[in-house]
């Protein structure tokens, strides 16, 4: 049986789009009752961007903190802000931001119509109900939140997404100007989150052409920005981690996205910045891809962190692994059917050990 894959229904793209959200969510708003809510970054809080949000009345702004990898019980605190401003569903809401802000902007439209916690639904295809109305604005580029089924969140007790078609944003707007002023370095991990998308995605047992296709297209893009350079860097980067995004819908990510995920439980890494630590290490399932992937840190001269899982408890060494191997579909992508008799406890706590 294929996968009947849902698209986003609607997409803008260009510099200068942002400016068309207020006639974008003039059609979602029925009347002088309903209201819409916008769940932004709060790096924006004392921006140029902040004047910019069509913002009426009985809308309401949520500044939210990613400094942390977003969690299930964040996801549950904001959802009961929501539901605590006014009794009726907002007719939408708008995730402005990285991957994180947009992730807990898709987390919190599929709870405000989906009983329980966030973390009963860290899985495959358990959301019952339809999300309200949800658009992605993403303010940096290379996750692929913007295109993706998932939202990624730490649980109590695993980081995994919660997977579904109801996930899936109806409307995403790409201003490559909204991604201009981001810090170098967080520019750059974020960009090799769509990198190390593409070289898992080409070199995975699920490659078919519809990944192949829009993986090819993504790692050129990022060669171009990453290595060549350019005026019109910041466009190609948002069509990278579309591309990228849209890659992976249709296979599955691999052995350093399941490596990052325990990484990030255990020590709070962020998901960008973990990939790139992870990736390196990893000559022995990506090899060109890692090779080019130094070539991009030393020409954008990145230095990354070491030792990070140096002298730290058996216990939770225990924990990350555990986080890895629960994502089974990644290490079948990465390894073949046959993965578990290839890819052990041990093996995975000896490549821990190195980081």
């Amino acid at each position: 049986m294929f996968r009947n894959f849902k698209m986003i229904s609607r997409v803008v793209f260009g510099r200068g789009c942002f400016n068309q959200l207020d006639d974008i969510l003039a059609d979602k708003r029925a009347d002088d009752n309903s209201f819409v809510v916008f769940l932004v970054d709060d790096v924006f809080e004392n921006s140029a961007l902040k004047g910019r949000l069509p913002v009426k009345d009985r809308d309401l702004i949520i500044w939210v903190n990613v400094d942390d990898e977003p969690k299930t019980s964040y996801v549950d605190a904001l959802t009961k802000q929501v539901k605590a401003y006014v009794s009726d569903l907002p007719a939408g809401i708008i995730g402005i931001g990285g991957g994180s802000t947009m992730d807990l902007a898709k987390a919190v439209s599929l709870m405000l119509t989906n009983p329980g916690s966030a973390s009963d639904y860290q899985g495959w295809d358990l959301i019952k109900n339809p999300a309200v109305y949800h658009a992605g604005i993403p303010t940096l580029s290379g996750t692929g939140a913007e295109v993706s089924r998932t939202t990624v969140l730490t649980g109590p007790e695993k980081k995994l997404g919660i997977n579904s078609d109801h996930t899936v944003f109806d409307q995403i707007i790409l201003d490559p100007e909204l991604i201009a002023g981001a810090p170098a370095d967080q520019r750059f991990y974020t960009g090799m989150d769509t990198y190390i998308h593409c070289v898992e995605s080409l070199n995975g047992t699920y490659l078919n052409a519809f990944s192949k296709a829009y993986g090819e297209k993504s790692i050129d893009l990022c060669r171009e920005v990453f290595l060549d350079g350019g005026t019109d860097s910041d466009d190609k980067l948002m069509m990278a981690s579309y591309c990228g995004g849209m890659s992976i819908a249709y296979s599955q990510v691999g052995v350093c996205h399941a490596l990052s995920y325990g990484l990030s439980f255990v020590l709070g890494t962020h998901h960008g910045i973990g990939n790139c630590i992870v990736f390196d290490y990893l000559d022995e399932y990506y090899p060109e891809g890692v090779n080019e992937f130094r070539r991009m840190m030393e020409k954008h001269g990145i230095t990354l962190p070491r030792n990070l899982v140096a002298g730290l408890e058996e216990d939770k060494l225990d924990k990350m692994t555990d986080v890895a191997l629960v994502l089974e579909p990644l290490w079948e992508n990465a390894l073949g059917k046959d993965w578990k008799k290839i890819m052990t406890r041990e093996k995975i706590k000896a490549m821990y050990k190195r980081m």
